[in-house]
């Protein structure tokens, strides 16, 4: 078979096409800004290149910017502590950070949206909301990746499920479940109006020319219920997946939690490969076990967990990933390391595992997908 671009190999093996080998996709998140400022002025997919893998570059562009119409945002910040207030004529707004050096990251520590009149501030923010679609930015990585890679830009205001945006920014899980029990129809009126900026977001990005796009899901039976997920992410889902299949644009879903009692709706949906799946302990179900209960018509992408490839050494790393392609044999699978890189990772780990990968065809065990 003739060598195919990284682009190719990528998409015919979320497609279930014959690939002249398997990709290997690594997931940068939390590990790139560890690296030197000399690695990382180069960027990420010449990084990738250098190490012989497929960049698969996820979430890098969000194509549609919200803009918040006859409501003042400001955001107050110091070393340790970041406030962002909302002021629209029918009510405020504020959500609280802090600052955790050791993790060089912003935690949330208070929503915004905590009682029934929110919601109705909520939901006049969305009303009055525009989108201002810029595109320029990621055409142009697009142009200049070219046959070499996918660039996978994100749809949703929030780049997630309107539902989804209530549980991780809006209210946070706890606030939102006593919400739907004690004011079910201020939540239903606000997600009604998110869902439709939601929409704008998916209808801009199935006329443009990107291969496809990603959404930051984030799913987990930590934050969310099975019914919950049936009942107000399920549907968005279907909507955006046959909004951009109808448009020729493949759609992958991050869900990078505990999603083993997800997987039969995950199954029902409309998209085309489940991102950033993550054994044990990230985790909550192995390779193997979803590989079996996922539909087989979707893809795969992760399967290699974080802190086994920072705290196994090279042998054991080796064997880790054989299992893993041994455990998807003959299915739609795109090996990486599963939801983020914790910093410590060699770029050597990455380099063994991108031979392992690419060799596996050539070993006698088959690329092609038979389910």
């Amino acid at each position: 078979m003739t060598e195919m671009t990284s682009r190719t190999r990528i998409l015919n093996a979320i497609a279930g096409k014959e690939t002249d080998k398997l990709p290997f996709c690594p997931f940068l998140a939390y590990y790139w800004e560890t690296l030197p400022a000399s690695v990382r002025e180069r960027g990420q997919f010449e990084y990738m290149r250098r190490m012989g893998a497929d960049p698969l570059l996820r979430g890098f562009h969000r194509l549609s910017t919200p803009v918040f119409n006859r409501c003042e945002v400001t955001q107050r910040e110091d070393a340790h502590t970041r406030r962002v207030d909302y002021d629209t004529p029918v009510g405020k707004l504020h959500a609280e950070y802090r600052h955790s050096s050791d993790g060089n990251t912003w935690f949330l520590t208070e929503h915004p949206v905590t009682k029934e009149e929110d919601f109705k501030v909520l939901a006049y923010l969305h009303e009055h909301m525009s989108l201002r679609y810029e595109p320029e930015a990621a055409e142009e990585e697009h142009r200049a990746i070219g046959e070499q890679g996918v660039l996978l830009p994100t749809i949703g205001v929030m780049d997630k499920t309107a539902f989804q945006s209530l549980v991780e920014y809006w209210c946070g899980t706890q606030a939102l479940i006593y919400a739907l029990c004690d004011f079910p129809e201020a939540v239903e009126e606000a997600l009604h109006v998110m869902r439709l900026r939601d929409r704008e977001t998916v209808v801009n990005a199935a006329s443009s020319d990107f291969d496809g796009f990603i959404f930051w899901e984030d799913s987990s039976t930590t934050n969310i219920s099975p019914s919950l997920h049936e009942r107000y992410v399920l549907p968005q889902i279907n909507e955006w997946g046959d909004t951009l299949h109808a448009n020729g644009k493949i759609l992958v879903h991050h869900g990078c939690g505990h999603v083993r009692d997800l997987m039969p709706l995950i199954s029902r949906e409309h998209i085309d490969a489940l991102e950033s799946l993550s054994p044990p302990p990230t985790g909550n179900i192995s390779l193997a076990d979803a590989r079996k209960a996922l539909n087989p018509s979707i893809a795969i992408i992760g399967g290699i967990e974080p802190t086994v490839l920072l705290n196994s050494g090279m042998e054991a790393l080796e064997a880790y990933v054989i299992q893993a392609l041994r455990d998807t044999q003959g299915t739609r699978y795109v090996p990486a390391n599963a939801d983020s890189c914790p910093p410590g990772v060699t770029e050597e780990k990455f380099a063994r595992i991108t031979q392992l990968v690419h060799g596996y065809k050539a070993a006698g065990k088959g690329c092609g997908e038979n389910g």
